[in-house]
């Protein structure tokens, strides 16, 4: 694993493959609507926005709500930065 901002980030395909795969696991239940559970809001606070971004195509980008996602990422405790860009989506 590398460092970057003082975090560490993953280097290899497989422990971003397994952290995306954690990510869909803990949080699957935001696509029917339920709120973030205990255990997806501390996917997101610790998952790495460099193994969750490329995954972000515009076919899933037609799924979300903007908005809604930046709510549950508040939620969770996570912040967005203006402006951010991740993968296909431009948060405002």
């Amino acid at each position: 694993m590398r460092r970057e901002n003082g975090r560490r980030s993953p280097s290899k395909p497989e422990p971003v493959k397994e952290e995306r795969q954690l990510g869909i696991n803990h949080c699957k239940s935001l696509v029917f609507g339920q709120p973030a559970s205990a255990a997806c809001c501390e996917r997101i606070r610790v998952s790495h926005w460099e193994c969750v971004c490329p995954a972000v195509d515009a076919k899933l980008v037609a799924l979300i709500d903007v908005n809604r996602a930046i709510s549950i990422l508040r939620t969770c405790g996570r912040t967005v930065p203006r402006h951010f860009k991740c993968g296909a989506v431009n948060f405002p």
